[in-house]
């Protein structure tokens, strides 16, 4: 029978990553080329969530492409996408998803007000009724991986069958890479 492993103070410590970020030798031309355009584009010095995700060569382009096909290519429209990744980050306590988000969101046109909106429950953040149905079910979607019927019935009364899809499609991908950036400790990107 197979022994715990031990837990050292470095596995506890959040502050410490748990894979180190790689370089052009761990990442490879692609993966070290995303991360430097990824860096020039963000201000920052390096873009640890690819230069950690980038270590599995094999993975990291099909989830860039994945990824990108939920932003900023995705269904719904920038806004209200940017809007539902900062109401993830919040949920999950991503604090280097809600970083990223917030200069995103800013970028496509979202105010402080709103940015700030997304800490609130939905039902009383002044949301226009398509927003707050969309954000209630992005709430039960973190919280219980599904959306009650009458919540569902409320979103599809704003968004098309297809628009529906990507919106589970999106809260389970920005669910999941929030997973990804707690489990590994990825730490805040620096900037230049």
């Amino acid at each position: 029978m197979s022994q715990p492993h031990s837990t050292d103070s470095h596995s506890r410590d959040p502050a410490r990553p748990r894979i180190r970020p790689g370089g052009f030798r761990e990442l490879g031309p692609v993966g070290w080329a995303v991360n430097r355009v990824g860096a020039r584009v963000t201000g920052s010095r390096d873009v640890h969530l690819f230069a950690t995700l980038g270590r599995v060569r094999r993975l990291f382009p099909a989830w860039l492409a994945y990824s990108g096909m939920m932003m900023p290519f995705g269904v719904l429209d920038r806004r209200t996408t940017e809007l539902v990744i900062l109401r993830v980050a919040h949920l999950r306590g991503s604090a280097y998803e809600r970083a990223h988000h917030e200069r995103i969101g800013a970028r496509v046109g979202l105010d402080d007000d709103e940015i700030i909106r997304t800490l609130r429950d939905p039902a009383d953040a002044g949301w226009s009724d398509r927003l707050r149905a969309v954000l209630t079910a992005v709430d039960e979607l973190v919280r219980t991986k599904d959306v009650a019927d009458d919540t569902w019935a409320e979103v599809a009364t704003h968004l098309t069958e297809a628009e529906l899809v990507g919106l589970v499609q999106l809260v389970a991908q920005y669910d999941g890479l929030a997973t990804s950036l707690r489990a590994l400790r990825i730490q805040p990107d620096l900037p230049r």
